[in-house]
């Protein structure tokens, strides 16, 4: 009998997984940023922009904020072979599989259980993409495929012969669906020109209530015929308005199916098949009344009316296709030009209204021109960005910036109500833990200071960080009894024995030194290692870039006896 086996997408080179050095941040105050003053009681100044690798970051991160993000969103490099200006945008797709693969299982364990993961691609790679995210999060996971309307067919787009590609799209997964609660989101539709009806005295009861048309009741409103209402293009914003702010009068009569209705509102539509003329209602105890009129329903427009944006409108419930949000005057965004890379700030709104709500934190580590941040900060919610291109600082700090200065008039700010505040800041990866010297030795760093050594230790060892004011040896802890000590010292046996004494038989320390002179068995209370030693195979060290580019990969040698077309010795 064979093995049952799940099922899984495989590639070249899936079983090779980097050995990530969880490095520390540190952090750069000239870099970091906040208001000049308070602006709200609800002003945000703990976001992180680190600007490194991000895998390395994401490593970076996960000891502190394991399960504690709410939503992340990433756009990275669709692998369409085409060189952006600000990415290298092609790669070899196994190697592309590899390194996504790496990411997102970070990503999981970043996520809160009732996080969600977006991940916006294009039609290139979102096959291989869902089986991989199937495979990482769980088929049980997934959660919806959105069609995302990128542009229209026009210019060169509508010259060529076939399909014209407008779309791209963005995969949602929860970390633990059955934990997923989304929030109810609408989007702002035209006006439904099936509700041709009006009540005019709906503050009657039901059974008093009379009907006229739509179009009466509003030429009435502005003492013109009906001819006259009807003529002028100029009417038909205040005829919008108009059905808006009548909502609750304005109707329309709609057959219900009949088998899909519960046995009350069965029994109320053979009665007003009995009595045409008579409204009935039908209450229902934690849901809004219906009403029968001649074996139908009357569906009132005031069920489709939200306040979006602070504005009355009409809308429906979010779907799979957001084709109202286009990627038109996106120059103009931010105040940073990002060509073909830059997402609208309505599409992140979007994102973070679906699924998270203020003060939750949102992760971006494809940051780009810093979108989800600037539209995460006039939401009210915390966020996370990891950038290695130069335009972390000619891009995102400047946005970031006029986000929080109140200067920034774009995108998102008139939704939101922006004003300004907050802050952010600023960290970079710090260098490998471990170099070689002259003779290809693995040493310490000489970056590292005596805090940084011990702060990477501590995370290497799965320690908190947490040096202590009072007690020289308690540089991390594990749990309440267990320490950690870091040293460049070379100690003595009788230093370690005064260690040992210190400890007591209750607790127990890690020490790492340089160099010890004793038996590191010789202390009941200590567990002595040196370093570089103790952590050499903890990781790959020195390696700095993981990052989504094959550039500087050399070319494949050539098979025996192959010859280019055009060298030496070819064929006529």
């Amino acid at each position: 009998m064979t093995k049952r086996q799940k099922l899984e997408l495989t590639w070249i080179g899936k079983e090779n997984r980097p050995k990530l050095e969880p490095r520390i941040l540190l952090e750069d105050p000239s870099m970091s940023y906040h208001a000049a003053q308070r602006v709200t009681d609800g002003d945000i100044f703990d976001s992180r922009l680190i600007f490194g690798d991000n895998l390395l970051a994401l490593k970076a991160l996960e000891q502190e904020f394991a399960g504690k993000v709410k939503c992340v969103y990433i756009d990275p490099p669709f692998n369409t072979q085409q060189a952006l200006e600000h990415y290298d945008d092609g790669i070899e797709h196994s190697l592309w599989l590899s390194l996504m693969r790496d990411r997102l299982e970070l990503i999981r364990s970043l996520l809160d259980k009732s996080g969600t993961l977006f991940v916006h691609i294009d039609d290139n790679e979102i096959a291989y993409l869902s089986v991989l995210l199937d495979e990482v999060f769980g088929r049980a996971n997934k959660l919806y495929v959105v069609t995302f309307k990128q542009g229209s067919a026009t210019g060169h787009k509508s010259i060529n012969p076939g399909c014209v590609s407008t779309t791209n799209f963005i995969l949602l997964y929860a970390k633990d669906k059955s934990s997923w609660v989304p929030n109810k989101v609408y989007t702002a539709r035209g006006r439904d020109p099936r509700y041709g009806q009006f009540i005019p005295n709906r503050h009657e009861r039901h059974k008093n209530w009379t009907f006229d048309t739509l179009a009466n009741a509003f030429a009435a409103s502005l003492n013109l015929s009906v001819e006259d209402s009807r003529k002028a293009d100029r009417y038909q914003k205040k005829l919008d308005q108009f059905v808006i702010d009548h909502a609750s009068e304005v109707v329309r009569l709609a057959r219900p199916s009949y088998n899909d209705v519960g046995a009350a509102a069965r029994k109320m539509i053979d009665i007003s098949k009995r009595f045409p003329a008579r409204v009935l209602r039908l209450t229902r105890k934690g849901y809004s009344d219906m009403y029968f009129l001649g074996g139908q329903r009357i569906l009132f427009y005031a069920d489709k009316v939200k306040v979006i944006d602070g504005v009355a409108t009409t809308a429906e419930p979010l779907t799979t296709l957001w084709d109202d949000i286009l990627s038109n005057n996106l120059h103009k965004e931010g105040g940073v030009k990002f060509p073909k890379g830059k997402k609208p700030e309505a599409l992140i709104k979007r994102v973070l209204e679906l699924c998270t709500n203020p003060g939750d934190l949102v992760l971006d580590s494809f940051a780009g021109s810093g979108t989800t941040g600037a539209v995460a900060q006039k939401m009210g919610r915390r966020w996370l960005m990891v950038e290695l291109g130069d335009q972390c600082h000619t891009h995102v700090i400047p946005r970031l910036k006029s986000v929080i200065n109140g200067e920034d008039s774009s995108g998102a700010t008139k939704a939101m109500d922006w004003k300004g505040g907050g802050g952010f800041r600023y960290y970079r990866l710090a260098p490998s833990l471990l170099e070689k010297d002259h003779w290809g030795n693995w040493v310490i760093n000489r970056e590292y200071n005596a805090g940084m050594l011990a702060e990477a230790l501590c995370k290497l060892e799965g320690f908190t960080y947490a040096p202590s004011d009072s007690v020289y040896w308690q540089h991390g802890h594990s749990t309440e009894r267990d320490f950690l000590y870091v040293t460049t010292a070379s100690l003595t046996h009788e230093q370690l024995q005064q260690l040992n004494d210190e400890v007591g038989p209750e607790r127990s320390l890690l020490v790492l030194c340089t160099a010890f002179r004793a038996r590191a068995n010789a202390y009941k209370n200590l567990t002595v290692r040196k370093i570089p030693k103790q952590v050499l195979s903890h990781c790959e060290w020195g390696h700095d870039d993981y990052s989504l580019q094959v550039e500087n990969l050399p070319q494949a040698p050539r098979e025996p006896d192959q010859q280019g077309l055009f060298e030496d010795g070819g064929a006529p």
